[in-house]
């Protein structure tokens, strides 16, 4: 099927675009429906629902997200889609193929990075602005005056200062990263033949991507990122200690933006280092998992030997388009 936005590439290296499928009481698989109107009932734990039941074409809305599994930014984005029950219609791009380097993609978000939603002609791009506008949106959609609080705001900013890079990169084998690296660096080339009018702009992602390898050369950089995660996990074990969750006895925004954090400490299995050791945020991660948002947007990847599935069907994609030469 057809389907139009920012990005319309399809990737084999994924499970390809979901499309959702509305169903009355439970998130579907695709095409983004939902209703104006809101129980005001909030589920035990959760938030207001917002229903799916649409009245008539005036009431239909249609939001896009484009993301990738791999991606924590994307993660924070879903779950918080998840935990609030807003649908949208669902496209992969998987940066470690580079098909968030293809022109089309490129022109709208010179930046590359991921995720990207879309509600019409308004695009967000960074993570935390995504989070704020859906909070935003659902509060609208209930009727209810009910902002964000200072205190969500202070934890999701907290979260936000760390960055994941140098800390996943440095965590994954050289040789793997090396090879990956090497592989969207001739995508990149390859994209600036196809459009010389982005050459400058494509040339700045090159140079981006060499300045990486050569901050991963440095140990301090790791003993930076390191020293900072377990500041911020240090912060999370102490509110724990008085909290369910990270700002108070509910999920909120403050928990879509860390739980991606701790699985991505699962995901390199260093769970041992960062979460057992920490009793408070090992009951904190054993709790979430449980969420079916949690399930849909992570587990479905990446629990048990989903994750080994995931990570081949990449890896045999970049080793048969590397064989090939097909850029």
């Amino acid at each position: 099927m057809e389907r139009k936005g920012i990005y319309s590439g399809d990737d084999a290296a994924v499970e390809g675009n979901e499309k959702r499928e509305p169903k009355e009481g439970k998130r579907g698989k695709s095409s983004l429906l939902y209703s104006l109107a809101a129980q005001k009932a909030t589920p035990p734990g959760g938030y207001p629902r917002i229903g799916h039941a649409a009245r008539n074409s005036s009431d239909l809305a249609e939001f896009k997200l484009y993301h990738h599994p791999y991606s924590m930014d994307s993660q924070k984005v879903r779950l918080a889609l998840e935990e609030k029950v807003i649908d949208y219609t669902s496209y992969h791009v998987n940066p470690l193929t580079g098909k968030n380097m293809d022109v089309s993609f490129f022109r709208t978000n010179p930046s590359a990075k991921l995720p990207i939603f879309q509600n019409g002609s308004h695009v967000i791009f960074r993570a935390i602005d995504i989070i704020q506008y859906i909070e935003k949106l659902s509060v609208s959609l209930s009727g209810e005056d009910n902002p964000i609080s200072s205190k969500v705001m202070e934890w999701m900013e907290k979260i936000e200062d760390w960055s994941p890079k140098i800390f996943t990169l440095a965590h994954i084998p050289a040789k793997c990263r090396l090879f990956v690296s090497k592989f969207v660096r001739r995508v990149v080339i390859a994209r600036m033949a196809q459009a010389p009018d982005l050459a400058s702009v494509y040339h700045v992602k090159l140079r981006e991507a060499y300045e990486t390898e050569d901050r991963l050369k440095d140990p301090q950089n790791l003993k930076q990122s390191e020293e900072e995660l377990s500041s911020l996990l240090d912060d999370a074990e102490a509110q724990l200690s008085v909290t369910t969750y990270l700002a108070g006895e509910y999920f909120t925004m403050a928990d879509s933006m860390f739980v991606p954090i701790l699985a991505r400490i699962a995901l390199l299995n260093l769970e041992k280092e960062y979460i057992s050791c920490r009793p408070k945020i090992a009951a904190y991660y054993n709790l979430v998992k449980r969420r079916p948002s949690y399930k849909k947007v992570i587990g479905r990847y990446f629990s048990g030997w989903r994750k080994y599935r995931t990570l081949s069907k990449t890896s045999c994609f970049l080793c048969i388009r590397s064989m090939f030469r097909k850029y």
